[in-house]
């Protein structure tokens, strides 16, 4: 293919499938680039940063944005590779034999597929999330090499091999809990969302709370983001904890010269005893 044919096809992608975030969700510049450009390339895209940054939201956001529907397959320390794809229920078959029921014989009543076989037999292009990848095993990311580059997978029972009608877009978020493989990782688009600057956090709660006080506002970032600042902090304050926070303030009608000396509801935003107990002693 020709440089130029190659990027007049780029651009038709782009200009039809453009994130631009969404009334609901506040994303940077840098996060809608990245976005786009997996979009463009075809390639997943790796979302890693802090808990609470809107990681997972990013799929609800592009879904909602591109008019797509959005399959969610949450990973939990226990998920196979295998159960993404699709998975043989013989136990079912064994049950239905038992009883006499007709269509025993037709094993393709018994395949079930999984998320990734969900997206993949889609009649239209979805948003696949797979969501917090490094909980699995050490193999699981490898397990997928096949699968996510070819977007095909084959079922032995049946002999049939699953192909995707439309490549989905495929975003994978991960809490850094383990190093994912460097053949998974060559694979991907890799973006880090940054904890929000102040200008942008003000953003993305008024966009929750439209009508918030400015002066309340204002003294509850102020407190949040100094206690995020403190070093022995264990677990620091998220952005949905900050949003819960400002909605429990102006639900309490909390005075806003209050905030600092009172720390009102601050249950909302530090969950852990230590950390209570060094937010007490820090004078904030």
């Amino acid at each position: 293919m020709k440089i130029n044919e190659f990027q007049e096809r780029n651009e038709v992608i782009m200009e039809n499938q453009q994130f631009q975030g969404t009334r609901e969700y506040v994303a940077s510049d840098e996060l809608m680039a990245s976005v786009n450009i997996a979009v463009a390339l075809k390639k997943p895209l790796l979302i890693k940063g802090e808990p609470g940054t809107g990681k997972t939201m990013l799929a609800e956001a592009v879904a909602k944005a591109l008019g797509k529907k959005l399959i969610i397959w949450n990973i939990k320390s226990t998920t196979k590779a295998q159960e993404g794809l699709y998975v043989y229920d013989t136990i079912q078959r064994l049950y239905d034999g038992q009883f006499g029921e007709e269509g025993v014989d037709d094993i393709a009543r018994y395949i079930k597929l999984g998320k990734l076989g969900e997206a993949f037999d889609s009649e239209e292009q979805v948003v696949l999330l797979i969501d917090e990848i490094d909980k699995a095993d050490l193999e699981f990311p490898n397990d997928l090499l096949w699968e996510l580059d070819q977007m095909e997978f084959y079922i032995n029972e049946t002999r049939r091999t699953v192909k995707a009608k439309h490549r989905p877009i495929v975003i994978i978020t991960s809490n850094a809990e383990k190093e994912l493989p460097d053949a998974f990782l060559r694979r991907c688009i890799f973006h880090y969302i940054d904890f929000p600057s102040k200008e942008l956090m003000e953003e993305i709660v008024k966009v929750h709370f439209p009508n918030v006080e400015e002066h309340l506002l204002k003294n509850a970032m102020e407190v949040f983001y100094d206690i995020r600042s403190i070093r022995d902090i264990r677990k620091k304050p998220s952005t949905s904890e900050l949003i819960d926070w400002v909605n429990a303030l102006q639900i309490g009608g909390i005075s806003a010269d209050t905030i600092r000396s009172a720390l009102p509801f601050v249950g909302v935003i530090v969950k852990k005893d230590e950390d209570m107990e060094i937010v007490k002693q820090s004078g904030i």
